[in-house]
């Protein structure tokens, strides 16, 4: 993996799966890591298995969504780091699988609230400290289904959308303040997510991913670490508004 500036780097929903994987890959290239989720039990897991490695880690209990909650969270990791967030992963996401005309506002306002207004917060937040500092790196992790649309999941792809067109925007708007914006879209990717689209155990969807996907098996959280780390270091310095598939060859694009 590519290293990362030994500073703060800040993880959504960094309690399990992909999340937990890049935290403890970034903390191992000496990066203090902020971890933001709502599970409280995932979040001591990782933390320890981070600094029981030697890292450093903090984990924060918050609702990404409560946008002043996100504003103190950051005040107080910047507390216990004394200095200004140098890098973002938004990470965190939440999805179930139904046809749109299924759905209702109280379920779109969940997927939008956690998938596109928690990264709205995350960024804003971090984006402050990003600029006094004059430097930063803010990668979010997006899906295909927000490049080309993915059946059953309509509001989550439209959310997921919103965050690739944020990154675009903002690369635009603070190239003059040295940071950089960019998107990476996984495919299909065993997590706890992916399961909770299964309904009752059942693991039809998965076998039909993996048939259709070219490499013939799921995208695993090590998957995304290489690509996580190069954007977050110095050599990315000149790539921003960029968006970039890990899918097994499931999607292609360029």
């Amino acid at each position: 993996m590519i290293t990362v500036p030994a500073k703060p780097i800040v993880i959504t929903g960094g309690a399990s799966g992909i999340g937990r994987v890049l935290a403890e890959a970034l903390a191992s290239s000496g990066a203090t890591i902020g971890i933001l989720d709502l599970d409280a039990s995932g979040l001591a897991e990782t933390c320890a298995g981070i600094t029981g490695s030697g890292g450093s880690c903090y984990g924060y209990e918050v609702d990404i969504t409560d946008f002043d909650a996100v504003v103190s969270t950051l005040q107080r990791f910047r507390a216990v780091t004394q200095m200004p967030v140098y890098g973002l992963v938004n990470n965190a996401g939440w999805d179930r699988a139904r046809p749109f005309i299924q759905t209702d506002p109280e379920f779109w306002e969940k997927v939008i609230s956690i998938n596109l207004k928690g990264p709205l917060n995350v960024t804003h937040t971090c984006l402050a400290q990003m600029v006094e500092a004059g430097e930063g790196r803010v990668v979010s992790i997006a899906s295909d289904a927000g490049r080309v649309g993915s059946s059953g999941e309509a509001v989550y792809s439209a959310a997921k959308g919103g965050v690739i067109a944020l990154m675009k925007t903002l690369a635009r708007e603070h190239a003059r303040h040295n940071i950089t914006f960019n998107s990476i879209c996984p495919g299909p990717t065993d997590t706890p997510l992916l399961h909770a689209l299964e309904e009752g155990g059942d693991d039809r969807l998965a076998q039909s991913l993996e048939r259709a996907i070219p490499m013939k098996r799921l995208a695993r959280p090590a998957d995304f670490t290489a690509m996580v780390g190069y954007f977050l270091s110095s050599e990315a310095a000149f790539t921003t508004g960029q968006t970039i598939s890990v899918s097994g060859g499931l999607t292609m694009h360029g």
